[in-house]
């Protein structure tokens, strides 16, 4: 996905074998054969172009290797802002530092998914926080939020203790899911939700004093963060989702050491905890982070 991009040439994607899903105004120059340039922009979202140029010999131009190729993406996309959903019961709130008992804000879900929405985000990050303290997936609302949502996908998480309760989710309507507790339980969870789920799963390293909390954040893992890095690592996870507690809900700005000591794992990271404007998303951005949900700073641009 290539958003507020200009991508050199069209040779450039052609590694992509399912074209490029372009979103607000990105721009590609096609190369003809008379060597010119031809720019084309898309304002509307869902449209695709698809890569048409093949390396070969004899042509005036060095195309990039697949690896530079994907340098090249990393380098001209958009950080990725992600607004958050969190669920208690029917409605959508906000706690402190997640904390049952200190919710800062509530809405109807469907009026603040409608909300949401018209933000156009790319992906919406939605937690049932419900289904996080009571370890039970709830299907029905991950259906509700699809519905409220739309075409933006959605990435899910609360309540999912099996790989058996993640796919109920993807088959709900996340696009992907992020799992906590249950890939710290027990030897060799981590890597039976890596082998089934691939690039669908973000594996939840939610952190307070150096350690995973885990059970909707009430319980205090024995995994220390370092050693969950390593962990995913070895089992080739291929997202981490990672969290501040303390900075959840506090609008007090992200943990950067703690995003550089993630981004470090060479793993894509998704930040969380604090995050409370555009300042703070450059600065996530520079430590190496792919993308930044945001929750109660959101509410800013929702006019809340």
């Amino acid at each position: 996905m290539v958003r507020h991009a200009f991508v050199d040439e069209a040779c450039h994607l052609q590694s992509l074998t399912h074209g490029v899903e372009l979103r607000r105004r990105t721009e590609i120059a096609q190369e003809g054969s008379n060597d010119l340039r031809v720019a084309q922009v898309r304002d509307s979202v869902d449209e695709f172009v698809k890569p048409r140029c093949r390396f070969g010999a004899g042509l005036r131009r060095n195309y990039l290797s697949a690896g530079h190729i994907s340098m090249l993406l990393c380098y001209f996309a958009t950080m990725q802002v992600i607004p958050a959903l969190d669920l208690l019961g029917d409605d959508a709130v906000r706690l402190e530092q997640g904390d049952y008992e200190r919710v800062i804000f509530r809405q109807p879900l469907e009026e603040f998914m409608g909300r949401l929405v018209g933000t156009r985000p790319s992906l919406i990050h939605v937690v049932d926080l419900e289904g996080a303290r009571e370890g039970a997936l709830r299907p029905a609302m991950i259906e509700r939020c699809r519905e409220a949502a739309g075409s933006i996908p959605l990435q899910v998480s609360g309540g999912i203790r099996s790989v058996k309760a993640a796919q109920r989710a993807l088959d709900a309507g996340a696009a992907r899911v992020i799992v906590g507790t249950s890939l710290w339980d027990r030897d060799g969870a981590l890597e039976e939700f890596a082998d089934a789920l691939g690039d669908q799963l973000l594996a939840a390293l939610d952190v307070r004093d150096g350690r995973l909390a885990v059970r909707g954040w009430l319980e205090r893992s024995s995994v220390t963060f370092a050693g969950a890095l390593e962990r995913c690592r070895a089992a080739g996870v291929a997202r981490l989702h990672v969290t501040a507690i303390d900075r959840d809900g506090t609008l007090r700005g992200p943990d950067l050491p703690l995003y550089e000591v993630a981004c470090a794992s060479t793993i894509p990271v998704v930040a969380a905890g604090g995050v409370r404007d555009d300042a703070d998303v450059a600065e996530l951005e520079r430590v190496g982070c792919e993308a930044a949900v945001m929750g109660l700073g959101y509410l800013s641009r929702l006019g809340i």
